[in-house]
């Protein structure tokens, strides 16, 4: 992270200084930093200086180090200061007798009052395998900090930084994913509302709804979906959702309003047939690559974000919440509810649109309207079933809620042809399907109107 700093930053007019302490050869690092996009030979020698001080701190004598920076400082005039690794200067000091240890007290106080008189950014770089007490020196002298580690749950291992402290500025708490990638270091902030009027008011107006593709669906729900909402479209496999989901989006396209799909249950080739590809080569329809394992939610938040500022996308799919949760690094499935409590949140004060499937176990004698008990998180549900009739599984649909909307409480069939979806007639007539009692007869049932 420090080179790639330091290179994107350096120039004739902001020029770095890199000193070298007990790490590794300048020579060494050059080798390995080259192979990052960020690296620039060019800048070497002119706009970037490497030092080594790895002889003068054999001996312990911090004095002749600080002396050394002093005089390369001066020489060089760098807008930018980079020392690696610092923690091999503490280390030198305990192998060496107990004055050194003063002398290390001595060296960070000087070094301290030094970096303020330099006008330049100092970056103090270090191997720590904890915020160890006996660092406190370096701790105390640094006007900012930040913590990168890497965690191992499991078989997957997820890398984290957290900014511990900032004098003069707020930071963004909390532990933020990031992944080491050619580019070099990328981050992944953590995804939250900020605390103020303007971040907190929806970025839609308050009586727009979107049409769902299906006319008798937008009738069931009172006229469509409220833009800016959240809805969870759940049921058991096979039931329709996909198609629903397609057809969301499709409506979309012909309206002239872009959507996002994160598709986390069909492959590649999946995706680019059927209709589908047919949105996507409308140059319309985005889809977020989600082949890699061991994601964090705020990584795909992120690449959603940036593909809907991109795109300028209204609709938002999420299919399915089963395959995203498989998805994501064990580490973050533990906290899975509350990660996908802030992407909705974020999502739909962004003024979009969001539309989410979940696999829903049809147990048939149990009526449950949501998987990983998420169904207070989102504003609209509707709820996919089979019912068994003349030996014959059917497919029924019902609106379960959507929020300050007055909807239908029928539950109706509807079949699948040609990837489209036809709602028909309610289920009025017939007794004791959804409470898994044999069907008799078609006849209605006589204590309905009791």
């Amino acid at each position: 992270m420090a080179h790639q700093i330091m290179f994107s930053l350096a120039n004739p007019d902001r020029r770095a200084l890199f000193f070298t302490v007990l790490g590794e050869p300048p020579l060494k690092m050059l080798r390995y930093q080259q192979q990052f996009s960020y690296f620039e030979i060019d800048k070497i020698n002119t706009s970037i200086k490497f030092v080594n001080l790895a002889g003068d701190l054999l001996d312990g004598e911090f004095d002749r180090v600080l002396a050394r920076i002093i005089e390369e400082v001066e020489s060089f005039s760098p807008s930018l200061v980079f020392v690696d690794s610092f923690r091999s200067v503490v280390q030198s000091a305990r192998a060496s007798k107990d004055d050194s240890m003063r002398g290390l007290q001595h060296f960070i106080q000087a070094l301290g009052v030094q970096m303020t008189s330099w006008q330049a950014t100092t970056f103090l770089i270090g191997e720590y395998p904890g915020q160890e007490e006996d660092s406190s020196p370096v701790f105390t002298v640094a006007d900012g900090i930040v913590w990168m580690s890497q965690h191992v749950h499991r078989d997957a291992m997820v890398r984290k930084l957290q900014v511990v402290k900032m004098r003069g500025q707020a930071q963004r708490p909390g532990l933020h994913t990031f992944r080491i990638t050619d580019d070099g270091v990328e981050v992944f902030p953590r995804a939250i509302l900020k605390n103020d009027g303007a971040s907190l008011k929806m970025e839609v107006p308050g009586d727009q709804r979107l049409t769902m593709g299906v006319p008798q669906l937008d009738k069931m729900m009172g006229g469509g979906l409220p833009v800016g909402y959240s809805l969870l479209v759940v049921g058991p496999s096979g039931c329709g959702k996909s198609v629903i989901s397609t057809e969301f989006l499709a409506e979309g396209v012909r309206l002239g309003q872009p959507g996002v799909i994160a598709a986390f249950e069909k492959s590649p080739s999946q995706l680019l047939s059927g209709r589908l590809e047919q949105l996507m080569d409308s140059g319309k329809v985005a889809v977020i690559d989600t082949r890699s394992l061991d994601l964090s939610i705020d990584e795909i938040l992120h690449d959603l974000v940036m593909l809907i500022k991109k795109t300028k996308a209204k609709r938002v799919v999420i299919d399915s919440l089963s395959g995203f949760e498989l998805a994501l690094a064990p580490i973050f499935r533990e906290n899975f509810r509350e990660s996908l409590y802030r992407l909705t949140s974020v999502l739909t004060h962004m003024g979009v649109t969001v539309l989410m499937t979940a696999e829903l176990e049809d147990r048939y004698t149990d009526l449950r309207f949501s998987s990983y008990s998420n169904a207070f998180l989102t504003d609209a549900i509707l709820l996919l079933r089979y019912v068994e009739i003349g030996g014959q599984f059917r497919r029924v649909i019902s609106v379960v809620k959507v929020r300050a909307s007055d909807h239908s409480k029928d539950i109706r069939f509807f079949d699948i042809a040609k990837d489209s979806v036809k709602i028909g007639k309610a289920l009025t007539n017939y007794h004791g399907i959804l409470s898994g009692q044999p069907i008799l007869s078609n006849t209605p049932d006589p204590g309905a109107a009791a």
